[in-house]
């Protein structure tokens, strides 16, 4: 049988990559793009549609907790404990690297995908220090800046630190599907007041099947773990911890089965190169030099450590945990804005001192 063969968990990770990949090449899914364009184009509807996955992802996500199809509780992004310490200084980290690389992990296997050998960089490099930070000896800082620093949500009357928890525990019952409405509602209306948007068939392709993808993944674990005699881990979209296991899978024999999160990996790559394949943008790319490899390579460890001390990334937290409404998610999302603003400013502006006050310097200034 396919739970007996081990075979469930990576297929079905396979499966949602590859849509993930495909969805993101062909439709231009890219969360630092999309803030770049904001900022220095004044476009936002790579943030509108980054919003449609979010919403699309909350609605799906409600569906399948309501019909008894997916325990949201199970996931570790519903953790009672609330590392604030790693959702902050993570985050910052996190979208520094991203700047730094000009993408974020997602977004590194969609180029790599394209036959962009600066990807494969990241991810390598992303994948390891991500294990560093996870079991290794930065996970020793991790320990006392993160672990020893969480706040146990417990404490106010909340189960779990999903926002809907959380206001029930306040008002003294159970509100959580009012929240849930209530913040679909309020994205919606924000999503889809922009005209551009709603005539940019792209954006909304691709939100609506980001999202889609991200609620198939709570599906299919939650499917997998109820069949399966051995411990399965709720989980959905996240390329922090993943590379890293992937690496682990192809260098060493580690007696575990490749899981969801591996498959995952290799979908998106092999979607990308579909849809790269299909509109013929397959291209061989590397470093032009040693100063932009050196970026690379910064810009992934900070993205592997500060994914790990945030327990996600521009996915993970931003679409994944944010399909739960858990309240680190919009703490993440708003830490790695910031550090993509001043990886950008640093970048573009030559200091960081630029990143709040002006976009660009003219001429001799």
């Amino acid at each position: 049988m396919l739970m007996e063969s081990g075979l469930a968990l990576p297929l079905a990770g396979l499966i949602a990559g590859t849509a993930m990949g495909y969805v993101a090449r062909r439709y231009h899914f890219c969360t630092m793009s999309a803030l770049e364009r904001r900022w220095y184009a004044g476009d936002d509807n790579g943030l509108r549609a980054w919003g449609l996955a979010i919403m699309v992802a909350i609605v799906l996500s409600q569906a399948l907790s309501l019909a008894g199809l997916f325990e949201p509780q199970q996931s570790f992004y519903l953790s009672p404990s609330f590392g604030w310490t790693g959702a902050i200084f993570g985050g910052v980290a996190f979208g520094f690297g991203m700047a730094l690389v000009g993408t974020c992990g997602f977004g590194a296997l969609v180029r790599l995908g394209g036959g962009s050998l600066r990807g494969l960089i990241v991810v390598v490099i992303l994948g390891l220090s991500a294990l560093a930070a996870q079991r290794g000896v930065v996970a020793i800082g991790r320990v006392a800046l993160v672990d020893s620093q969480a706040y146990d949500l417990s404490a106010l009357g909340s189960p779990d630190q999903s926002l809907g928890s959380f206001v029930s525990a306040i008002a003294g019952r159970d509100l959580s599907f009012t929240v849930a409405v209530l913040v679909v509602t309020l994205l919606g209306s924000w999503i889809f007041r922009s005209s551009a948007f709603r005539h940019d068939p792209g954006k909304i392709i691709a939100g609506v099947g980001i999202g889609a993808v991200v609620a198939f993944g709570w599906a299919a674990t939650s499917w997998i773990a109820a069949r399966s005699f051995d411990p399965v881990q709720i989980e959905s979209a996240s390329f922090v911890v993943p590379p890293g296991d992937l690496i682990l899978q192809i260098i060493a024999v580690t007696g575990s089965l490749p899981d969801y999160g591996v498959g995952l990996v290799l979908g998106v790559v092999v979607g990308a190169a579909a849809a790269a394949v299909q509109r013929r943008d397959v291209r061989w790319e590397a470093c032009d030099d040693a100063r932009e490899l050196s970026r690379h390579l910064a810009g992934a460890a900070l993205m592997g450590v500060g994914g790990v001390f945030s327990l996600g990334c521009t996915i993970g937290q931003g679409i994944s945990a944010a399909s739960l409404l858990s309240i680190s998610a919009p703490i993440v999302l708003i830490s790695i804005a910031i550090g993509a603003r001043l990886g950008l400013a640093y970048i573009l502006e030559g200091s960081v001192r630029y990143a709040f006050f002006r976009i660009e310097r003219g001429p001799g200034k």
